[in-house]
């Protein structure tokens, strides 16, 4: 897989626990919560609570909270089946193994999230979880968003069998390079952001099969790239985009996306389904699940900035989660 960028990689042991207490300080103060941390899937040992555990606030943590099920996370078995021989997932590095998780669970979608769900990731600041949100607000957004089509990409027909992916940044290190046609000959093309890309196609490309945003960086870009050039996120057809859920509007986003309303965005002005030209397809649309983005920082990019009091602000850019979801996708 080509990227622009290196990734140093860091490694936790697994935790196995499947019943815990924990403390935290909400608004009435702090109180001790036994719930079932059972995943997805698996087979509930009693019922699961019915109700949304009280709120936890990000103001009471001096620094990142652990919990002893920081570190387990939601799996889907089998992981997609590779005969690629080169694949990255197949790599002897001994810390990348003990690291990567083949099977990680990728999207999050309104038939992988029940009560007992919600109240595991409300421990977790955003984007890992739904800290300081209302089951409600999050849930009538959750609900609207359909199984996804797995997997996300697929090897060509009649090639090698080997799903071959650049991933393209956006810092403009490209510049001068003249690398477009290389990474126009793999099979799929990541990009992220503010993919400026006309007038630059000789050093980036002009492909765009994967392009991953948050509601901010969609609608914010044209502001902020429009002296480049830039005036909306690739549409290339049959396009498949991936949203980051990193905040409360990006629900509100999915809400209007799926509606084809207004819904919210800190740029008043056209619908969702208009930043996407015309290529918005429910089919392929996919939202990053909470429990991948938390793997990516947990297991890859955990920052010593966590342990400061601006920890709720500190997390992997798009960039990073967007090298990791093709990591995850492609082969090479």
């Amino acid at each position: 897989m080509t990227v622009s960028f290196v990734v140093f990689i860091l490694s936790q042991e697994s935790l196995s626990k499947s019943w815990t207490i924990f403390s935290g300080k909400h608004e009435l103060g702090w109180e001790n919560f036994l719930f079932n941390i059972n995943l997805w899937g698996q087979k509930e040992k009693t019922a699961v609570a019915e109700t949304p555990m009280p709120l936890l606030y990000r103001r009471n943590f001096t620094k990142a909270p652990q919990w002893d099920f920081d570190d387990v996370y939601n799996q889907d078995a089998p992981p997609r089946p590779t005969t690629c021989a080169q694949s990255l997932r197949n790599s002897k590095d001994e810390n990348f193994k003990k690291a990567f998780l083949p099977n990680i669970r990728l999207f999050l979608h309104k038939d992988n999230i029940n009560m007992s769900e919600w109240n595991r990731l409300s421990h977790f600041n955003n984007p890992f979880g739904f800290m300081e949100c209302k089951y409600d607000e999050v849930m009538a957004s959750v609900k609207l968003i359909p199984k996804p089509k797995e997997p996300l990409l697929l090897p060509k027909p009649g090639a090698d069998g080997c799903i071959h992916c650049a991933v393209v940044g956006t810092a403009g290190i490209l510049n001068g390079s003249k690398v477009g046609a290389e990474i126009d000959a793999h099979d799929y093309v990541f990009r992220m952001n503010g993919a400026v890309i006309k007038g630059y196609e000789e050093d980036v490309g002009n492909r765009t099969s994967v392009y991953v945003h948050t509601e901010h960086s969609i609608a914010a870009s044209p502001y902020f790239f429009g002296k480049y050039g830039y005036k909306s996120a690739p549409h290339d057809e049959g396009i498949k985009y991936v949203l980051i859920p990193e905040a409360m509007r990006d629900f509100r986003w999915l809400e209007g996306l799926f509606k084809g309303h207004e819904g919210y965005s800190c740029y008043k002005g056209p619908r969702p389904r208009d930043y996407y030209s015309g290529q918005y397809n429910e089919s392929r649309f996919y939202v990053l699940h909470q429990d991948f983005l938390r793997y990516v920082k947990n297991r890859f990019l955990k920052s010593p900035n966590l342990n400061e009091t601006f920890w709720p602000l500190v997390r992997p850019t798009n960039g990073a989660f967007t090298l990791f979801l093709a990591l995850h996708t492609c082969d090479t």
